[in-house]
């Protein structure tokens, strides 16, 4: 079964490089926002297996994206990717509902890894 994924960056250059390699390892992207307003609304349509989220964004930051998403289905599987280095920021991020967090810049790499541990746990909750 296709993992679907929904990206949130307000950068148009890492929503796009997120999507070209979610797509080249076979994840479908099914949505992106540059804003966690449009991201909730379209989580809320579209109910993607694993999110991206960026924390630095307009109209609605990160930390207040993951809240709103986590109220709608508390099973979300949301990944952090921030370029922010303030560790309390992070394990807020993690309290509020987030399942993992990667810094900026990544590596392909790096982002499959927490893709795969996050598809893995996607795949046994529809066991």
């Amino acid at each position: 079964m296709m993992i679907t994924i929904m990206v949130v960056d307000d950068s148009n250059v890492i929503r796009n490089r997120i999507t070209r390699s979610s797509e080249s390892k076979g994840f479908e992207v099914v949505a992106t926002a540059a804003n966690g307003v449009d991201a909730v609304q379209l989580y809320e349509i579209l109910k993607p297996d694993l999110v991206t989220m960026d924390l630095t964004m307009p109209k609605m930051d990160g930390l207040a994206c993951i809240r709103n998403i986590i109220n709608l289905d508390e099973n979300a599987n949301i990944l952090v990717i921030s370029a922010l280095a303030d560790k309390a920021t992070g394990i807020k991020a993690l309290e509020y509902g987030a399942r993992g967090f990667i810094y900026k810049p990544f590596t392909d790499e790096d982002l499959f890894e927490a893709f795969r541990e996050m598809a893995a746990e996607v795949v046994n909750e529809r066991r």
